[in-house]
């Protein structure tokens, strides 16, 4: 059994060092960095803000003019007289609005928005990938650090099944405790695998934010510890108003809308055009018997055209009202959202606060619990105790300790929704 034992133990420490080897260490700067390189939402996004930035030019707004050329060719044969006719044609013309009502540059400065409200989005979804990459990379530590305390409560109680073992041996253990101890072991060591699993499924969701291999290995360096100093509340709210990402989107599309309702008011006025170009034909005919004939012409032209709709059945006047109608729900949906943020960053913040008096009880509890559990293994082996007090004292410790781990990692949760809520991500997205 030793033999075998030895074996087993060389096995599992050759299987572990492969797995060591191919882990790659990872901070959570660098984990950012790959989430931001490599996320599909992100990759779409930025090819969205690349459109808009081709889109917003003077050409595409209209400030310059259409050059055009135009060629054709005519074939035709009279039955009665016997004439054949040839002609070609060709042109060059330029198009030019020179007037429209302001439109060209009103509607510069909407793809000037656009260009901006669609950085604004991009933002927003780095923001949000930031912050399901701190959850994500904590959460994984988290599940580690459970890990850890259930192998030693299952080291603690393989100990108390080897000493029940060998006690039995010496005949001063009944099978009962034996077993009993055995049991525990046995429990602690299935809480231990199902926890393994949950490690593993907790690296594969993290995996899935990176857009990296699910089976993909990784060393998280990070040390699993909470920031407790102090917000001042009303720092947070003035850092939200002026940097929350949401908030000043929804302010670029206010400003779109007013661009919207210019370019309504817009039709109100005439339009002048400018159209100039030069022409050519070249025309020959052969009627039967007769010598062929040739015309040759260049005809160049130059028109302003003005051009204005008297009456459109009120369709103009309305869709200004529309458009400003559409402004006002345009402001009071920022009002609703400054007040919905603003009432979110109370709850945060209380929650945040709430969250470091519980992780400082949660850290004299633990203390507290691993006395405990340090005097009753003294006492189970002097037999002060019995071994359902001690397990008792062991569950104590268990919970005291996934609790200070919850804790801290509730804590984390708190500050890092606090950050993107205040525009705190916008430095590390840019």
């Amino acid at each position: 059994m030793i033999y075998f034992r030895n074996i087993l133990i060389i096995i599992l420490t050759i299987i572990s060092f492969n797995v060591f080897s191919q882990e790659k260490s990872l901070t959570i700067s660098e984990a950012i960095e790959l989430a931001l390189d490599n996320n599909y939402g992100i990759k779409i996004s930025r090819a969205d803000v690349e459109i808009a930035s081709i889109n917003n030019n003077w050409g595409t707004a209209g400030r310059y003019p259409s050059i055009g050329f135009d060629a054709a060719a005519n074939n035709s044969y009279d039955l009665e007289d016997n004439t054949l006719t040839n002609s070609f044609s060709a042109g060059i013309g330029l198009n030019w609005t020179i007037f429209d009502g302001f439109r060209v540059n009103t509607t510069k400065l909407k793809l000037e928005n656009m260009e901006e409200l669609t950085s604004g989005r991009l933002a927003v979804l780095m923001e949000s990938t930031i912050q399901d990459i701190y959850l994500s990379y904590f959460g994984v530590l988290l599940q580690e650090e459970q890990l850890n305390v259930l192998k030693t409560v299952m080291d603690l109680s393989r100990d108390r099944y080897d000493y029940e073992l060998k006690k039995k041996e010496l005949g001063s253990s009944l099978t009962y405790d034996v077993l009993q101890a055995e049991n525990v072991y046995l429990s602690d060591k299935a809480a231990y695998l199902e926890q393994e699993m949950q490690v593993r499924n907790s690296v594969r969701s993290f995996n899935f934010i990176l857009s990296e291999d699910p089976g993909k290995l990784w060393s998280f360096n990070e040390a699993f510890e909470a920031d407790t100093s102090h917000y001042v509340l009303a720092e947070l709210i003035s850092k939200m108003t002026e940097n929350n990402q949401t908030l000043k989107n929804q302010y670029t599309n206010l400003v779109l809308e007013q661009k919207e309702t210019k370019l309504r008011q817009a039709e109100m006025y005439p339009s002048v055009s400018l159209a100039a170009g030069m022409n050519n034909s070249i025309t020959k005919s052969k009627a039967s018997g007769a010598e062929a004939a040739s015309y040759n012409s260049y005809t160049p032209y130059g028109n302003i055209r003005l051009s204005y709709d008297l009456y459109t059945g009120g369709i103009r006047k309305r869709a200004v009202e529309v458009a400003k109608i559409n402004e006002e729900v345009a402001q009071v949906q920022i009002d609703q959202m400054k007040h919905a943020l603003t009432n979110e960053l109370f709850n945060l913040y209380d929650y945040y606060e709430v969250r470091i008096s519980l992780l400082n009880v949660s850290n004299r509890s633990l203390e507290a619990a691993e006395l405990n559990m340090k005097i009753s293994g003294d006492k189970y082996r002097s037999g002060a105790i019995n071994s359902f007090n001690y397990r008792d004292v062991q569950l104590l410790y268990i919970d005291a300790s996934l609790r200070r781990l919850q804790a801290i990692y509730n804590l984390i949760d708190s500050r890092t929704r606090l950050s993107r809520l205040t525009g705190g991500f916008l430095e590390i997205s840019e």
